[in-house]
């Protein structure tokens, strides 16, 4: 399978039109969050999204909110996966939307069992705003700064692929055990599993 991701676009024409481009070559589209900025050009940047033709999975960042998927209803092949998950062939897709500040979230412990049981004995690609702490991905000016209540989610199930974003500086990837922890970046990156 082929997952074109990307994060933090924040309104970018230029990375929209190669995330468009490249979107078509893969299976799914996975967006990380904060693909506006304070939500501007939302409706714009959706019909852009829905016109690559295959599903595109979303969650909200810290520049978006969890009431944007009312608004997706209207978007044939674009998905809200926040707080819920999206299966493909033998793959879940499950997201958690928003944040990216704290060290630990307790609304998303308070959901990780229901989380945990969506998958369905399926491979999960977990799809988080905030990154994982401990991890190259969450370390700014040699600190880290993710979350650790993600990093425990992951320790505990182990998904193929963790898809997250928020500390623009630290595009790239790393592991936790067998998980490969990915910050795709507003350009995007494709990854094939």
């Amino acid at each position: 399978m082929k997952i074109f991701a990307f994060v933090d676009m924040h309104g970018s024409k230029k990375a929209l039109e190669n995330i468009f481009l490249k979107g078509k070559n893969a299976d799914v589209v996975v967006c990380a969050g904060d693909f506006t900025i304070f939500g501007q050009g939302y409706g714009q940047i959706m019909h852009v999204l829905n016109k690559i033709g295959k599903p595109v999975l979303l969650i909200h960042g810290n520049h978006e909110d969890d009431t944007m998927g009312e608004h997706m209803k209207n978007f044939s092949n674009c998905y809200f996966i926040h707080n819920t998950h999206f299966d493909f062939g033998d793959y879940c897709f499950i997201g958690w939307g928003g944040g990216g500040f704290a060290f630990k979230d307790k609304t998303f412990e308070k959901n990780k069992e229901k989380l945990k049981k969506l998958s369905k004995g399926k491979k999960i690609i977990l799809v988080t705003h905030a990154p994982p702490y401990k991890t190259k991905i969450d370390k700014v000016h040699g600190v880290h700064a993710g979350n650790k209540s993600i990093r425990h989610f992951i320790e505990e199930v182990h998904p193929c692929v963790a898809i997250s974003g928020h500390l623009h500086e630290c595009v790239g990837y790393d592991k936790i055990g067998k998980t490969v922890v990915i910050n795709p970046g507003y350009m995007g990156r494709m990854i094939v599993l």
